[in-house]
């Protein structure tokens, strides 16, 4: 957590933009945590809301869309050769993207609050050739709602 407090308060609105940008592309960093330490820094002054939520969307957008892009054009054997590294198995790709073939919208909507989920979906929405304006717009109100909610968490819970 230390390290993560180092970045926001040395980079400020920057340093959340790329914890985030970097979380989507398969860098494990703790966005949930993140978000919160931010709501926190805001509460106390330290950062105005709208930039807030501006650059923690943009990071969590960008970074989805490199992770699209990758998935487009690299597919299923680049995400599981890098994956394996994050526990992805064949097995568990295979299930997740018979779920996406049924759910795709609704999994790119929602998959923003389920740690390990939200990373792999936009590498699938890619593979299966999800149209890329599809993909925008439930990304963009995804990554909205999401960093939203987690920052108003951080500024209306106490950090020890």
């Amino acid at each position: 957590m230390e390290h993560i407090q180092y970045w926001i308060h040395h980079y400020g609105y920057s340093g959340v933009f790329f914890i985030l940008l970097l979380e989507m592309i398969g860098i494990p960093f703790p966005a949930e945590t993140t978000l919160i330490i931010s709501g926190f820094a805001w509460q106390k002054g330290i950062f105005s809301l709208p930039l807030l939520l501006f650059f923690a969307s943009a990071g969590n957008i960008i970074g989805s869309m490199i992770a699209y892009t990758i998935g487009w054009y690299f597919g299923r054997p680049f995400v599981l050769r890098f994956g394996k590294h994050i526990g992805i198995t064949n097995e568990k790709f295979d299930k997740l993207e018979e779920k996406f073939k049924k759910y795709g919208n609704w999994i790119v909507l929602f998959s923003k609050f389920i740690v390990g989920i939200r990373v792999l979906v936009p590498y699938l929405s890619g593979i299966n050739r999800m149209p890329p304006t599809r993909f925008a717009v439930f990304n963009i109100v995804s990554a909205t709602l999401w960093t939203s909610a987690f920052v108003l968490l951080g500024r209306y819970i106490q950090i020890a």
